[in-house]
């Protein structure tokens, strides 16, 4: 009847600690976490402001979908490299595996809200020294549970789970900021190669011009109308324009290398898909730039840094917590006899039970300046944030002014080079005619090869200045889906 009654009162203690909990469930020591609050957000872009409607490219502060912004450009083979990117890249499978981390430690966290059990068993057989094994043979059988449920009354524990959710949040955005950033090396890498390529195009055309005006050279010495000087300004001039290609086939070879390895494939792996020379990707007729305040929900590195002050602050009441008792539930239960067939019986059992509270009553300071270490590293946290958001607004107003200018350079260049190879043609002719001296000829070329030259470079830096836009929008990382 004793037992019974001992039952009764165990199941009653568990029922009010139960109810406890969940009259106090709303007690969370710390503060609330809420959504920093910026004053400081520009209504729109300077950059897309000031942009002149007589530019072939614009930017707008149109809102669009730039999930795959990248297909924009038009060019098949570097939809195929981003999208094998993203299925194969080491970087985005080690920021998958952080991911993986944050949520195995926000489970351990969760793990503290429940009762914990364990049981244990063991045998032991002695004999006393001096005598035979058979005569002071001794078996021990042991067998028990163990369990302990810690109330978490105040929330130190649901705060410490509030943290874990909010560093996996950390981790998803942190996983985000590596696929735009990976899909933005991928777009540039390719661009650096189309124009690598183009140079040497330009660059082999040029010289194969030179060459031409060299033979000619040649023979208006060989009949008295030319200097051995002048062909020697013209071997010069080759010589020159052929030292320039073997730079530009070391980088298109290099950026083969890391759009290899950003492919997470060996270095040489795409020399063969990629060593055909190919255009520079056609630039977009417009590229939606939105609002300033937008900017705040889609770049992801600013999420990740909300999060952050999300957990620093839950770390907080973790904090907080410390001061307050902590309350437990305790309870083993033991069977012990020498003899196996009676060791489950009601006489071999022992057990006990009863709540246990446990009160940091003085801890030298230690608890008090704990709770003033989270919040400075919350304050932190914040502080981070506003630079954060600093940093991108520059991003995105240091591409549209590099893009916007960078189209009025593209056009006084392509004006150059039309006026360079008209000057070409009609310094070669005057001077097969005898009327300018070979210098004439020499600087024309030169000046067409220059100016070509910086064309090209003019329409590559057009292409990278949109790329560098689309990363500082944080576009690409919508349609992903974090495991």
């Amino acid at each position: 009847m004793m037992n019974v009654k001992k039952r009764f009162i165990c199941i009653y203690v568990l029922i009010a600690a139960a109810l406890v909990l969940l009259i106090l469930g709303g007690c969370m020591a710390g503060p609330e976490y809420h959504p920093p609050q910026l004053t400081t957000v520009p209504s729109e872009w300077a950059g897309v402001s000031e942009t002149s409607a007589s530019q072939p490219s614009l930017a707008t502060a149109k809102n669009a979908d730039i999930t795959q912004w990248w297909r924009q450009f038009n060019d098949p083979l570097l939809n195929e490299l981003v999208e094998e990117a993203l299925n194969n890249s080491p970087d985005l499978q080690i920021a998958g595996t952080l991911v993986r981390q944050a949520r195995s430690s926000r489970g351990i966290a969760i793990g503290g809200l429940w009762p914990s059990l364990s049981g244990s068993a063991s045998f032991q057989q002695s004999h006393a020294v001096g005598t035979f094994p058979d005569d002071s043979r001794k078996n021990l059988y042991q067998a028990g549970f163990d369990a302990v449920w810690e109330l978490d009354l105040f929330g130190g524990v649901r705060r410490g789970v509030e943290v874990a959710g909010a560093n996996v949040q950390a981790s998803i955005e942190n996983v985000r900021d590596a696929y735009v950033s990976l899909i933005a090396e991928v777009a540039l890498n390719y661009i650096q190669l189309r124009g690598c390529q183009r140079e040497i195009v330009i660059a082999q055309d040029n010289l194969k011009a030179q060459r031409h005006t060299a033979g000619i050279t040649h023979k208006l010495m060989d009949v008295g109308f030319s200097s051995a000087l002048d062909v020697a300004n013209a071997q010069s001039n080759i010589a020159a324009t052929e030292a320039q290609i073997p730079i530009f086939e070391t980088s298109a070879r290099q950026s083969i290398y890391a759009l290899s390895v950003l492919l997470g494939q060996p270095p040489g792996a795409l020399l063969e898909r990629l060593s055909p020379a190919g255009a520079i990707p056609i630039v977009p007729a417009e590229i939606p730039a939105g609002i300033p305040s937008e900017l705040l929900r889609r770049r992801p590195d600013i999420r990740k840094a909300e999060a952050e002050i999300h957990a620093a602050t839950a770390q907080i009441g973790v904090a907080v917590a410390q001061l307050f008792p902590s309350f437990s539930l305790t309870g083993t239960m033991n069977w012990q006899n020498n003899m196996l067939r009676n060791w489950l019986t009601a006489a071999n059992r022992s057990f006990s039970y009863g709540p246990s509270v446990n009160w940091p009553i003085f801890q030298g300071g230690a608890i008090i300046s704990n709770i003033h270490l989270q919040e400075a590293l919350r304050d932190e946290a914040f502080i981070t944030y506003q630079k954060t958001v600093l940093a991108a607004f520059q991003d995105v107003e240091n591409a549209l002014i590099a893009f916007k200018n960078e189209q009025a350079r593209r056009k006084s260049l392509s004006d150059a080079v039309t006026a360079n190879r008209r000057a070409v043609d009609l310094s070669l002719q005057l001077y097969t005619a005898g009327q300018i001296d070979f210098l004439n000829v020499l600087v024309a070329q030169r000046s067409l090869y220059t100016s070509e030259d910086a064309l090209v470079q003019s329409e590559r830096n057009i292409a990278t200045d949109i790329i560098a836009l689309y990363k500082a929008l944080g576009g690409g990382w919508e349609s992903m889906e974090v495991k």
